[in-house]
């Protein structure tokens, strides 16, 4: 049977007809799912970073800070830090024992540390693994430093979880004496102040507290092993 030329002009305007179809439905698809990949990324992204902003949020002390040790600069000059502008704090160190209750920032220039504590460069990050390395003034929030003994527990709080320390060692080393920075295998914390405390003018030498791992307690109440 002979097929009129007609009939295959009209199969082939249908067949290209189904074909741009086909090509737009899938560009139509394509584009869609594009648009649905992007939003959803967005929604996750916005979704974690609004669960981080929450969890992570390290809150400054609420209680009054005790000046009743500080010398009178330090006094004024925590004061007008007060008005400053500040990133938030990375951690919130507390040693009951002695009354210690501090926000710790990252960096040690002179305006953070009449604010607070400061995580010294090149240490680890309160969480992380490491040695901790935290340094405040002898005669503003670390002078209570003189009262801590052996066996005492420290805690750094940032916001997921708090890593509570047990006082291991204290001594008193030069300011070349950097050792007491260096990295260790297993977590740790070191508190540095200058020394004497009651020094008139730059005091000479570093009073170090190290303390060492004894547990970290999530916020959601997981506990991790004790360090043996």
């Amino acid at each position: 049977m002979t097929v009129s030329r007609k009939t295959i002009e009209r199969l082939l305007f249908g067949a290209g007809a189904a074909l741009c179809l086909l090509y737009l439905g899938v560009t139509a698809y394509r584009s869609l799912a594009s648009r649905l990949a992007v939003q959803t990324f967005d929604a996750a992204r916005s979704t974690r970073k609004a669960t981080l902003d929450k969890d992570v949020a390290v809150k400054l002390p609420s209680s009054a800070v005790n000046l009743r040790l500080w010398g009178a600069k330090r006094i004024a000059a925590y004061r007008d830090s007060l008005a400053r502008q500040f990133s938030p704090p990375i951690a919130v160190l507390r040693a009951p024992t002695v009354g210690i209750e501090v926000p710790v920032f990252d960096g040690t220039d002179e305006l953070v540390l009449n604010r607070g504590a400061g995580r010294i460069t090149g240490t680890a990050r309160p969480g992380e693994p490491g040695n901790v390395g935290i340094a405040g003034h002898r005669d503003g929030f670390f002078r209570a430093l003189k009262d801590i003994a052996v066996g005492d527990s420290v805690t750094l709080d940032i916001g997921t979880d708090v890593t509570e320390y047990v006082i291991a060692s204290i001594k008193v080393v030069t300011p070349a004496d950097v050792t007491v920075l260096e990295r260790t295998s297993t977590p740790s914390l070191t508190l540095v102040t200058c020394y004497p405390f009651y020094f008139v003018g730059d005091a000479p030498r570093r009073y170090i507290v190290r303390g060492v791992l004894k547990r970290r307690q999530e916020r959601g109440g997981a506990l991790s092993a004790a360090a043996q």
